[in-house]
């Protein structure tokens, strides 16, 4: 198991906010995030997912790459190439997680995120 640099980590919430549109031709499930760290404080910063394929709650997977990627949340990585998932990640650093998902909205709507 590969563990994070040790960085202190100084994010007290994590928000993810998505919007999903179903393909009812095709049946398939799109969706685009707003990610917030410390919503509502001087020091919130906001990332975006864009326009993706998924369903369920792959959003949230999906949320939690970018801020990874850029060393926001450095969460564990492990030897086969996952990650610690975010909630487990949230729990140990002691960090609020909140995250919602609007169903049923239009293309256009989930695209302009």
């Amino acid at each position: 198991m590969k563990t994070a640099e040790t960085t202190t980590v100084t994010i007290k919430t994590i928000d993810i906010q998505a919007f999903e549109w179903f393909d009812k031709v095709n049946g398939n499930s799109y969706f685009a995030a707003i990610i917030t760290t410390d919503f509502g404080t001087p020091e919130a910063k906001e990332y975006r997912v864009p326009f993706e394929y998924g369903y369920g709650d792959f959003y949230i997977q999906a949320a939690a790459q970018k801020p990874d990627e850029l060393g926001v949340i450095p969460r564990e990585h492990y030897s086969n190439g996952s990650s610690e998932a975010l909630w487990r990640y949230c729990q140990r650093e002691g960090i609020i997680l909140r995250k919602s998902k609007q169903t049923g909205c239009k293309k256009a709507e989930v695209k302009a995120i």
